[in-house]
């Protein structure tokens, strides 16, 4: 089956990661964070890995200064999601219900993930799924 466009390798999702935690970063910086023993081939991996998550969509590159600095245009949190949509799609038949329901049936769950799973479900009874409040 084919990737869709939008998924993130693991070596670009380490990018991101970077991004996410430090903010706008320089190549260079991301080399650093990345690949700390440095090496001839770091700079030119990083700097692809950028411009395929810069194709996708997952950062912007500010050119405007005399150094470039990249950003993370995607959260943690939106990617998740698309992750999440794209398995259900895949593995179950396009509903999260079945991927969750595997998942609790395999991993269980504590009294604390119980609560905050009811929690969670009882906040989308008062105001609706995705409404902040």
């Amino acid at each position: 089956m084919a990737k869709r466009s939008a998924d993130v390798t693991e070596a670009e999702l380490a990018v991101l990661q970077v991004l996410w935690e430090d903010g706008p970063a320089t190549v260079r910086r991301l080399v650093e964070r990345l690949y700390p023993a440095g090496g001839p081939s770091a700079s030119p991996t990083v700097l692809k890995l950028v411009e395929r998550l810069e194709a996708k969509g997952c950062v912007a590159r500010d050119r405007g200064g005399p150094v470039q600095t990249v950003r993370a245009t995607v959260g943690r949190s939106e990617l998740i999601s698309r992750r999440l949509k794209g398995l259900a799609d895949e593995l179950g038949n396009g509903t999260l219900a079945s991927l969750l329901s595997q998942l609790v049936k395999d991993e269980g769950l504590g009294p604390a993930d119980r609560k905050a799973l009811r929690d969670l479900v009882d906040g989308w009874d008062e105001r609706g799924p995705g409404r902040k409040g």
